[in-house]
């Protein structure tokens, strides 16, 4: 009985241990959001005197937003931002699950072999060896820079072995090859078997992929600034240099375009989260 009881205890204590340190680090990564969202609404002086503090000394204001979308050109940035994002998301989805569709369904073959060994070699290579290239090929030679499609292809094509090796897991995994062949049976060519019913079943991984991606590519800062020079093809975070001057920067507009720059994130994480869950449990209840 005594045992128990000691094992009961350390069970407790255990667990005591874990949740301090889960909370630990959550309000680790969770304070700089908070600390957006406290300095958002008050004066650069206030802001500067006393960040911490959850109301300034002038009170609660809510000028910095008119004034960060002003500066920014807001909507015109945030039309490129989504234009870019969502369309080099939807690429990159579609052209990376039918490649791996093509190579787990003809694994024999060399050339998928080492088309896969390939990309998954790639995911490896850092991007900063490819700047100085990229902007002498596609600038100085090509002279396809400035222009939304150049940026577009160029995310898809950086992004596209991630999403293959992704898309190839789910495949090799949780499609079944009977499903397909009886498909066939019923008079399905390959290309009606691939979108009614190979695609459907990659929801989960469709919203994962969709939501690692959209991610990168909104807050990417490094290639745009590289492939943009126009102000007016500018993203958000090329946008947002506009409150960093040389001498002093106005930190309350910062936190409000920053704010302003994750919302549009965080409403797509709501509505595809759901179907990460769905995925990651009937992964684990496979047998």
């Amino acid at each position: 009985m005594i045992d128990n009881e000691k094992a009961a205890q350390k069970k407790r204590m255990t667990h005591l241990i874990m949740w301090i340190v889960l909370l630990l680090l959550f309000i680790m990564f969770i304070a700089p959001f908070l600390l957006v969202i406290i300095n958002v609404f008050k004066t650069k002086g206030d802001i500067t005197s006393n960040p911490l503090a959850f109301v300034g000394a002038h009170g609660f204001t809510t000028k910095n937003f008119p004034e960060a979308m002003r500066k920014m050109n807001f909507w015109n940035v945030f039309t490129n931002s989504a234009i870019i994002t969502f369309s080099a998301t939807v690429l990159t989805i579609l052209v990376s699950a039918m490649a791996a569709f093509v190579i787990v369904r003809n694994s024999k073959w060399i050339a998928c072999t080492l088309l896969f060994s390939a990309m998954v070699a790639s995911m490896v290579i850092p991007f900063q060896v490819l700047m100085v290239p990229l902007v002498s090929v596609y600038g100085g030679t090509l002279n396809v820079l400035n222009h939304r499609i150049t940026l577009i292809l160029l995310h898809v094509g950086f992004s596209v072995s991630m999403a293959t090796f992704m898309f190839h897991g789910a495949i090799h995994t949780t499609i079944p090859l009977e499903l397909e062949e009886a498909a066939y049976i019923d008079g399905c060519t390959r290309w009606q078997t691939y979108w009614k019913i190979v695609f459907p079943l990659l929801k989960p991984t469709i919203a994962t992929v969709a939501i690692i991606d959209a991610m990168a590519f909104w807050n990417d800062y490094l290639l745009p600034s590289l492939v943009l020079g126009r102000k007016e093809l500018y993203t958000i975070p090329i946008a947002t240099q506009a409150f960093y001057g040389t001498y002093s920067t106005d930190i309350g507009l910062v936190m409000a375009a920053l704010l302003l720059a994750m919302l549009p994130i965080l409403i797509l994480y709501v509505f595809l989260q759901r179907y990460i869950v769905e995925g990651v449990t009937a992964g684990a209840v496979k047998g």
